[in-house]
């Protein structure tokens, strides 16, 4: 969590305060960005993006809403950004498994696979609800904090989240059942 005085200091010119400010949240920004982009290059240079964007930004952030919400906002406008100008390949990239000698393997792989189903259903979605799912479920947004963070009604956001997992259920079921994937 990022202290108010920390803010503040950084706004009020402390070189310092911000590059501490940046350390914090440089993993946060990354993350969301991955999950909105599902492309670690991509990802990366739009935290980079969006951290530059904080940097030079941070006097114009007011405390009407808060940090996290309005730093948000900024890197969900540049991944949308940069989702729109270049449609996003999809990855190969598989996530390395480890096993730990006591654990059951079996349910590792089967765990895995269903991340893998979950992660694959998410990125099919329409980019509006692939946004709003990321914000709620990976980033633990609140409704209000996605609305801001979005600058949409709440409602709207309600609508998305409904439709969305809607959407999940059927794409997740479809791969249960063995349907195609991608």
């Amino acid at each position: 969590m990022v202290e108010p005085g920390m803010i503040k200091a950084a706004q009020s010119g402390d070189r310092e305060a911000l590059v501490t400010l940046l350390r914090e949240i440089e993993s946060h920004v990354y993350r969301t960005a991955y999950y909105i982009l599902n492309n670690e290059q991509d990802a990366m240079d739009a935290a980079q993006e969006a951290l530059i964007r904080i940097y030079t930004k941070i006097d114009s952030y007011e405390e009407k809403a808060q940090f996290k919400t309005w730093v948000q906002r900024i890197v969900t406008n540049i991944c949308i950004d940069k989702f729109r100008r270049t449609k996003p390949a999809v990855s190969i990239d598989e996530h390395d498994l480890v096993f730990h000698e006591k654990q059951n393997v079996e349910a590792e792989v089967l765990a895995s696979y269903a991340m893998q189903d979950i992660r694959h259903a998410i990125d099919q979605l329409p980019e509006h609800h692939r946004t709003v799912v990321v914000l709620r479920y990976l980033q633990d947004f609140s409704y209000n904090e996605i609305a801001d963070s979005l600058d949409l009604p709440l409602n709207t956001v309600k609508s998305y989240l409904f439709r969305a997992r809607q959407q999940l259920q059927i794409l997740l079921h479809d791969y249960q059942k063995g349907g195609v994937r991608g």
